[in-house]
């Protein structure tokens, strides 16, 4: 065993932690070394978005002292910048030890004479965004992985705009959190009279805003029957879809019982993602069963949301997210401009990553679209940028995230639940399905086919392999792809462009990421992105070609899920 490894093993057999984590300690050491060595070969990094990793024991892992070091760091840094009058507000999910890890968070900041709002029960996480902006309070966390597998959870530091910290505040968060050497540096307990308890009257107040959001409340009246089959996924959007939906005037909703019940097991489902077709089946069951109009389905946050939909031939599908997305930006701006309310300054900002279909349907309506970097905390920061400039609409990206309106500042599937069965209402009024409308922005625009596919490297070495390919992508970008030229190398990271033509290079105005998109001569776009969070990199792909009509629909998507797939094949990525 390396020394350092022993070193962080002796440290917690030594010091203040309880009998139970060392009896833990010792039984690993005789049963599972390997494992033993992967909990302490490392302490968990508090990144950019906060922690998110394995619970269990050890440094490298999520559990009440890794999370209560992280807290330390980060109230000493609210105090650094606010000084000593300081407020946080405090959700949880529904995982299990959300509500231990919530409790001990509060604990930490109450201790250090710092206001807490604490959800009395399990929230959404954009709730707490909401209720960050209405208290005004200096920062935030929500205790949630959300939609990774059951083993895990997480820790999402917020900063007083609502959002997730961008720089230089969360840099310097991390070093305030790496300066916290020892568990005897953290202030346990001592301050519970600065907790307060908080519920309903923010999800009155919460939910009054989601009904803010509607643009055709008249519509939504006149449908209100629209057959609405709806999944939590065992997770926290129990607490507010159902009311969402009744405040958009929705009568005919009906919720999955089976996995209805908040639960961190996840008994149902392998992945509590609404990304997946297996945690979707059930879901997809019901509504074929009672011929239904639309599917939903919340991730166990729920701040992102999936969307299952009849396709022409009857057949129920899942549209993936960058399709939800397309749908959703044209209906805001269509829907906007067809009600006489849209807005000469009217914005729309999605990430890099994103459908370029979007850029072109605003383009077209005069609207303006600006990409930022993946994750929404980079949305946030455009809102603020151009705050009493321009009028910010929706955001999102390809991840199933969507962001309505400014009163928050994160992805919010509650109110992009009750938009998307506007959406849905709003054409079956015109006697068609969102489906139908998705095929007729294809062929108006092109259609755009997009796929990712995500890599994962385990162990300690994960980091270090998928860091050596993207130097190899970096150092030697492929000439071409599929037969097309690869015309130009976006590097996010060095915030430079080129044409690999020409030569000729440009700066790209965004914040540094380790982020590669090659494009093609062709209009094809690849990505390539390793996770903040994870031992992952992400590889997404967009390819288009015209739609002279919806009958072309079938071969045209044949055609372009071909190409993706030997685009792969090429890069030897399966």
């Amino acid at each position: 065993m390396e020394k350092i490894i022993e070193q962080h093993i002796q440290k917690w057999l030594a010091g203040n932690y309880d009998e139970a984590t060392k009896e833990g300690i010792k039984k690993l050491q005789q049963d599972d070394p390997d494992g033993l060595a992967d909990a302490f070969y490392k302490n968990l990094e508090f990144g950019t978005g906060g922690l998110r990793g394995l619970m269990g024991i050890g440094t490298n892992r999520m559990n009440k002292y890794t999370i209560g070091m992280a807290t330390q760091g980060y109230a000493n840094y609210l105090k650094k910048c606010f000084g000593d009058v300081v407020s946080v507000a405090i959700a949880y999910d529904c995982r299990n030890n959300s509500p231990e890890f919530a409790s001990i968070t509060a604990n930490v900041f109450a201790a250090n004479n710092i206001k807490v709002y604490l959800f009395e029960s399990l929230r959404p996480t954009p709730e707490l965004s909401f209720t960050i902006r209405h208290f005004g309070c200096q920062g935030g966390v929500v205790c949630t992985a959300s939609h990774n597998p059951k083993e895990y959870n997480g820790y999402k530091a917020y900063w007083d705009d609502g959002a997730q910290m961008v720089s230089p505040h969360d840099e310097n968060v991390i070093t305030e959190v790496e300066k916290i050497a020892s568990v005897d540096d953290v202030k346990w307990e001592g301050g519970e009279q600065h907790i307060i308890r908080i519920g309903k009257e923010i999800d009155a107040l919460y939910l009054a805003m989601v009904k803010g959001l509607s643009v055709y409340p008249d519509v939504c009246a006149k449908q209100h029957n629209l057959k609405i089959v709806y999944t939590p996924i065992h997770g926290t959007g129990i607490m507010l879809v159902p009311g969402a939906l009744a405040g958009f005037g929705f009568t005919n909703v009906h919720i999955v019982e089976e996995q209805s019940m908040p639960d961190g097991n996840f008994p149902t489902v392998i992945y509590p993602n609404p990304e997946e077709k297996e945690t979707m089946s059930i879901g997809l069951a019901k509504a074929k069963a009672m011929d239904a109009d639309i599917l939903l389905g919340t991730d166990p946050d729920a701040d992102r949301v999936g969307i299952g939909v009849k396709n022409t031939k009857g057949e129920w599908i899942l549209m993936n997210g960058n399709q939800t997305a397309l749908l959703a930006f044209n209906y805001m701006i269509e829907a906007r401009k067809a009600k006489g309310i849209a807005q000469p300054n009217d914005m729309v900002i999605k990430t890099i990553v994103t459908t370029d279909m979007i850029d072109k349907i605003a383009d077209r309506a005069g609207v303006a679209c600006y990409n930022v970097l993946t994750g929404f905390k980079w949305i946030a920061s455009m809102i603020k940028e151009k705050e009493g400039k321009e009028n910010y609409i929706i955001g999102g990206e390809e991840s199933f995230g969507l962001m309505l309106g400014d009163k928050i500042r994160d992805k919010d599937a509650i109110s992009a639940v009750a938009i998307i069965c506007e959406m849905a209402a709003y054409e079956k009024n015109k006697g068609r399905s969102l489906f139908d409308k998705l095929i007729e922005l294809y062929v108006e625009y092109g259609f755009y086919k997009e796929n990712l596919i995500s890599i994962t490297k385990k162990g300690m070495n994960g980091a270090a392999e998928i860091a050596a390919m993207m130097e190899d992508y970096r150092k030697n970008p492929p000439q071409t792809i599929d037969g097309t030229a690869v015309e130009k190398l976006l590097d996010y990271e060095l915030q430079k462009g080129k044409n690999l033509q020409t030569g000729a290079e440009w700066a790209i105005d965004l914040p540094k990421s380790n982020v590669l998109q090659f494009e093609l001569a062709d209009g094809t776009k690849i990505s390539a992105r390793p996770s903040g969070t994870e031992p992952k990199i992400k590889f997404y792909f967009s390819v288009n070609a015209p739609l002279l009509s919806a009958g072309h629909f079938d071969e045209v998507e044949k055609n372009l899920e071909e190409k993706i797939g030997r685009i792969v094949e090429e890069m030897k990525l399966k």
